[in-house]
């Protein structure tokens, strides 16, 4: 791990500022909008349309660093984010910060894939799994750190907003001067949406109703802290939980996705996590209930993101992989846009309390069509099944190319050992 750090240190360093600076706006934007009287229903407009741009971004980035480079790419976009982040603080409107909530997302979608395409190149068949579980590490660790910057100064002050747009801007620094070169970006033909479905029907809907799970994780959550009347030291440490679950059950709920029917194991989560979200429902008054929830709603869906595309990768040739991560990321993206419109309505209409139970009900929505699903046709042999390797929500579609890639040569390094270990066995 140090060794892989040591070789693309630049690029770890420029992505854990952006990382920061994008855990931040999040929150702030949730803290700040209640201070400005903005309610749950206004709020999801303006956290939506992150995930709209992102959407739209993740497609059109591509062509936009055939035609360019890496290099521009990354100033340009990095630039409008910076710029993005000001601007939140000058103009405090609804409609302004859901255009610049657009084009933020927009731009991160852009940066991401520059980001991953340089790790990628960087990495080697030996230090691919090292370089994609660093580059996941940075991202967690950047966004968990940014809850402790939050409690530094005043939401309603431009203090905060100043520094989100100064991390981005330094992030440039160790990205653009370093030595290492920018890769040759090579486009995929994506896959249609209806041959993905037919491919996998369960990791498409798993996908898009994940997504508006995650839309309420990353954009609503800090409005919600703030619906309930949370101190902003509560709201940050809240928001931290989730992300630190995503971190500590990544792995158990990974060792068993290699052991098990994948379809089992997602229709168990969710109904497990669909269960959990209950009793953070019905006693959310309870600080320590909430944290429960918030741990347990981010430790069992991010999971649920890799073990998704894992069990879609079950059904296609290794070619087809690259192919279909884009339209997995954009279903997944439909979800996520939606899925703010919903939880602030019930938040507004309902109660603050009613966000737990949004997210219970798409993972009861998942569980219930992996039960279906069961009967429609049998699983793949466990043996005959990909290696399970983390990718996360916030990640492009050149990340989950590259974790599918590692998965398949762990799988074949794994067959290679075991036919040289039956060679071995005396006859």
């Amino acid at each position: 791990m140090i060794k892989v750090f040591s070789n693309s240190w630049a690029l770890f360093i420029g992505l854990l500022l952006l990382m920061i600076g994008n855990g931040l706006q999040g929150t702030l934007l949730g803290l700040r909008g209640a201070l400005e009287g903005f309610d749950a229903s206004i709020m999801a407009w303006v956290m939506s349309a992150y995930f709209a741009g992102f959407m739209i971004g993740s497609r059109l980035a591509p062509g936009m660093i055939q035609r360019v480079g890496h290099v521009r790419v990354f100033a340009a976009l990095a630039s409008m984010i910076s710029a993005g982040f000001i601007l939140y603080a000058a103009v405090p409107d609804p409609i302004a910060w859901a255009a610049m909530r657009f084009v933020v997302g927009f731009c991160f979608s852009g940066v991401y894939v520059v980001c991953e395409s340089w790790l990628n190149d960087a990495s080697t068949n030996e230090t691919r799994g090292k370089t994609l579980s660093l580059y996941m590490i940075t991202q967690m660790v950047g966004i968990i750190s940014a809850q402790g910057i939050v409690n530094f100064a005043d939401a309603g002050s431009y203090a905060l907003f100043v520094v989100m747009s100064v991390l981005v801007s330094i992030s440039f620094a160790p990205i653009l001067l370093s030595a290492t070169p920018a890769p040759v970006f090579q486009g995929t033909k994506p896959m249609t949406l209806r041959q993905l479905y037919e491919t996998s029907p369960l990791g498409c809907i798993g996908m898009f109703f994940m997504g508006a799970v995650f839309a309420g994780m990353f954009g609503m959550a800090a409005v919600f802290g703030s619906e309930k009347g949370l101190s902003v030291a509560d709201i940050t440490l809240f928001v931290a939980v989730i992300y630190f679950g995503g971190m500590v059950l990544q792995y158990p709920v990974g060792w068993l996705s290699d052991r098990m029917d994948r379809r089992r194991l997602i229709t168990f989560v969710c109904l497990l996590a669909a269960i959990t979200m209950i009793p953070a429902a019905l006693f959310g008054g309870n600080f320590i209930m909430l944290m429960i929830g918030g741990f347990v709603l981010g430790g069992l869906s991010n999971p649920l993101y890799s073990l998704l595309i894992a069990y879609t990768a079950d059904y296609l040739q290794p070619e087809d992989m690259a192919a279909a991560s884009g339209g997995l990321m954009f279903i997944n993206g439909g979800g996520a846009v939606l899925g703010p419109f919903i939880v602030g309505w019930m938040m507004t209409t309902l109660g603050a309390d009613f966000y737990f139970v949004f997210m219970g009900v798409n993972f009861a929505i998942i569980a219930a069509y992996g039960f279906y699903r069961m009967t429609r046709r049998a699983a793949p042999s466990v043996e005959d099944t990909s290696a399970y390797a983390y990718v996360g929500p916030q990640a492009s579609p050149v990340a989950v190319e590259v974790a599918q890639e590692y998965a398949i040569d762990l799988a074949e390094h794994e067959d290679e050992i075991a036919e040289a270990e039956a060679e071995a066995k005396p006859t």
